[in-house]
């Protein structure tokens, strides 16, 4: 299998700028979409791993206070 080739910023814009207009606008949408369902995807893990936490115990209860000392301790 070769190896992928590197496109850098700039020339992934030059790419993208030489298609035509609605190909263009199709190619934001779809970056969008991948990148909600991205997100999405960050989110449920963290969730998960938040119930499985909560679940053995591994969590701690505390006021915004609490949390801020220990962010500063």
């Amino acid at each position: 299998m070769p190896s992928p080739q590197v496109v850098t910023f700039q020339q992934a814009l030059e790419l993208v700028e030489a298609l035509p207009e609605n190909q263009q606008q199709n190619l934001i949408r779809v970056l969008q979409q991948r990148n909600v369902e991205s997100r999405r995807e960050a989110l449920a893990a963290s969730l998960q791993e938040a119930r499985q936490e909560y679940a053995s115990g591994e969590f701690t209860r505390g006021s915004v206070d609490d949390l801020m000392a220990e962010l500063d301790g």
